[in-house]
C-alpha cells in the first residue's frame, strides 16, 4: 500500500489531493505512472510533463525501476509555472 499525492494542476485533474493504491514493491516509474492515468484519465494531459517523486526523490517518468515499500510516499508534481 502506498500513498499518492497530488500537488496543484495534477490534483485538479484526479479530483483528489491523495489516496492510497496498492501497487508490486518494484514497478517501473512508467508502470507506475501508467496505473495512475488508468484510475484518474485526466492526467494524460500532463504526459511527458509531469515527474514522479518517491520518498521525496524526483524520478523521471521512463523504463527506471522504483522499489516501493508498504506506507511509501509517491507524488505527482506537475510542471511547476515560472514568473
Amino acid at each position: 500500500l502506498v500513498f499518492v499525492l497530488y500537488f496543484a494542476k495534477s490534483a485538479e485533474l484526479a479530483g483528489v489531493k491523495e489516496e492510497e493504491i496498492v501497487v508490486p514493491t518494484s514497478i517501473s516509474s512508467q508502470d507506475l505512472w501508467r496505473r495512475l492515468v488508468e484510475q484518474h484519465p485526466r492526467l494524460s494531459v500532463l504526459q511527458g510533463q509531469a515527474v514522479l517523486a518517491v520518498r521525496q526523490q524526483y524520478v523521471d517518468i521512463d523504463d527506471q525501476l522504483v522499489t516501493l515499500g508498504d506506507g511509501d510516499e509517491v507524488a505527482v508534481v506537475p510542471p511547476l509555472s515560472g514568473g
